[in-house]
């Protein structure tokens, strides 16, 4: 059984977006019985969901900063998958996972998901995880 979660395309975010690849039908994530699974055109996050070890929803993002391709935080090395500023779930990883380039050298310690429902996405991941919120959560984008 598996959760899929639509990201949350605010008017100011598309034509950015769009101009990477990611649009409604290319950006979702899915949570299955064992991993955690993030498309955002053509950048992909999987990990096992025994990686995840905390949850935490945030928001009030600056579109300069989130707006586009996926964003790499040069103060903790999260990854930010944005498609509004208004509201988001950190999920932080035990170990950090690969994202944002091709060569899967840089790893992120954390991912900001702004999916229509965070409150969902963090009910799923509690419910798979046994982790009831944030242990430990990366740093949220940056908005100032």
């Amino acid at each position: 059984m598996s959760e899929r979660f639509d990201f949350a395309f605010a008017p100011a975010y598309r034509l950015p977006a769009l101009l990477f690849g990611i649009r409604p039908g290319t950006a979702d994530v899915v949570v299955t019985e064992d991993e955690l699974r993030v498309r955002f055109g053509p950048w992909r996050l999987v990990t096992g969901l025994d990686n995840v070890s905390g949850f935490e929803e945030t928001g009030d993002f600056r579109w300069l900063k989130t707006a586009g391709p996926p964003h790499l935080s040069f103060t903790d090395r999260g990854v930010t998958f944005a498609t509004n500023g208004d509201r988001a779930l950190c999920v932080s990883f035990r170990e950090p996972v690969p994202a944002i380039d091709p060569t899967r050298t840089i790893r992120h310690p954390g991912a900001t998901l702004t999916v229509a429902r965070p409150d969902l996405l963090r009910a799923a991941l509690a419910e798979r995880t046994g982790t009831p919120g944030a242990t430990g959560r990366p740093n949220p984008p940056s908005s100032g």
